[in-house]
């Protein structure tokens, strides 16, 4: 007797962004990861969005990770009908508790704010699509599984998460499907974690699979050596301090924050961080933190044992000079400090958040130094200035870039090529590879890369759907 089974590729093929996949079995519909695609105007986003199927279908979603791009659309998919289990790691429900309540707070804020635009023009108002109550029936449908622990999740369907390496609560997911005597080992390896990088452990290997659909952001190239990656942090600090000014690091508040304040800690404690002062100036980051504080036993071991052997508790006391700047006042005040300090703040391309009010004070100073950590996309500001721009318009007035403008490039938390493929030999079986996350460029060359070693490899295109 066949599996009656089929998936089909909803989101993230062949773009990076929007993580959805639909997978059939028997009279249950279960859905891999139900995320957004990022760049786009977030209210046309939300209220002219349709789902390819009706959400009051869908059985349960399990979730990769916790990154918008992986989750976003979970609070629209409760407010059209969602009632089932969302399966996910602990450190995954922590975090979708702060980055779904920030995403939704925001579009009701822009929602609002055209509202006003459109009442002017005497036109209709938009209503809104969901709420914050959405968020909390999100995080009421959670059902955390731990690493390496198998569970039933309907008949003839068990799951197991691995550590993806990626962001805290990551993984990787492997689905046993299970029909008569047929039976298929389905994998999505989420989105997996670089090696190289700090916090997180490597990603865990996997036995076997029938069909594999693999992460390939970086299919095209791979990353340079960490440590040169943290000369050049080091350094582009050591001239920010010598010209007497501040420094300012544009940076997501999941992942990369907490990466920094730790490559900070280690230059503070070599005796090479001459600045007198550090403050991480996002709320959602200070929040992260804190979860990250509490699951210290997902860290990479090498790692904590970093942070213990100078008797630091957390990342927070690893950094004795580190501030936290929760409130706007706090943030505010960071203007009047002339030099010595480096501020941590958000968003990471400078498309808003508190870091574009910071450009706004101190871009022109000579004396100032702005260090980006984190890929920098097309039409954001946080590209223009990478690009050179010599003037930038900010809450409407015309700002010269006068700071000395650094780009750190090897600090991605995802696996390079060379990874990726490394990765993927170490499967059992005779896999099948689908493509998912990744620009076409990237996943081309990928694909070559794994049809050289013998791989069966494929592309995934959106809509397409294929039979287990």
């Amino acid at each position: 007797m066949p599996l009656d089974a089929s998936l089909t590729f909803l989101g993230a093929a062949e773009q990076v962004t929007g993580s959805c996949y639909l997978l059939k079995l028997k009279d249950k519909q279960i859905l891999l990861d139900c995320g957004m695609t990022q760049g786009e105007n977030q209210i046309t986003e939300w209220n002219k969005f349709r789902f390819a199927f009706r959400p009051k279908d869908i059985d349960y979603v399990i979730l990769s990770h916790a990154h918008i791009d992986h989750s976003g659309l979970l609070p629209l998919l409760v407010a059209k009908g969602f009632q089932g289990k969302i399966y996910c790691t602990q450190g995954t429900a922590l975090l979708l508790g702060v980055l779904l309540k920030d995403s939704v707070h925001l579009y009701l804020k822009d929602l609002e704010w055209q509202n006003r635009h459109l009442a002017r023009q005497g036109k209709r108002l938009l209503d809104p699509v969901m709420g914050i109550q959405d968020v909390e029936q999100v995080l009421d449908c959670c059902h955390p599984v731990g690493y390496k622990q198998k569970v039933t999740v309907c008949d003839g369907l068990e799951l197991e998460f691995l550590d993806a390496g990626h962001i805290l609560g990551s993984a990787i997911v492997q689905l046993a499907l299970k029909q008569g005597k047929a039976m298929r080992q389905l994998v999505f390896s989420g989105d997996l974690g670089n090696p190289s990088t700090v916090l997180m452990p490597d990603p865990s290997p996997v036995k076997m699979a029938d069909l594999v659909l693999m992460e390939s952001t970086y299919g095209d190239r791979n990353h340079q050596p960490l440590q040169n990656t943290l000369e050049e942090f080091a350094n582009a600090l050591e001239q920010a301090h010598k010209a007497g000014g501040n420094v300012f690091i544009p940076a997501f508040a999941l992942g990369r924050s907490q990466e920094i304040l730790y490559y900070l800690g280690l230059l503070y404690h070599q005796g090479r961080l001459k600045q007198k002062m550090v403050v991480l100036d996002s709320p959602m980051a200070i929040e992260i933190t804190k979860i990250y504080s509490e699951l210290m036993s997902e860290f990479d071991r090498k790692d904590t044992k970093v942070l213990h052997g100078f008797g630091a508790r957390d990342l927070q006391s690893f950094l004795p000079i580190l501030r936290l700047a929760s409130s706007m006042e706090e943030s505010m005040a960071l203007n009047r400090v002339s030099g010595g300090a480096i501020v941590i703040a958000g968003s990471g391309m400078c498309n808003g958040g508190r870091i574009v009010h910071h450009l706004k004070h101190n871009l022109w100073k000579s004396s100032n130094h702005l260090i980006f950590v984190g890929f920098q996309a097309k039409g954001t500001l946080g590209r223009r200035l990478v690009d050179g721009e010599k003037r930038v318009k900010l809450f409407g007035q015309n700002i010269a870039v006068k700071a000395t403008v650094h780009t750190i490039g090897g600090f991605s938390a995802h696996a390079g090529q060379d990874e990726l493929v490394g990765w993927a030999r170490m499967i059992g079986g005779q896999p099948r590879f689908y493509l998912v996350h990744g620009e076409p460029q990237a996943q081309q060359a990928l694909q070559s890369r794994l049809l050289d070693y013998g791989l069966h490899c494929q592309i995934a295109e959106k809509g397409q759907q294929i039979k287990l």
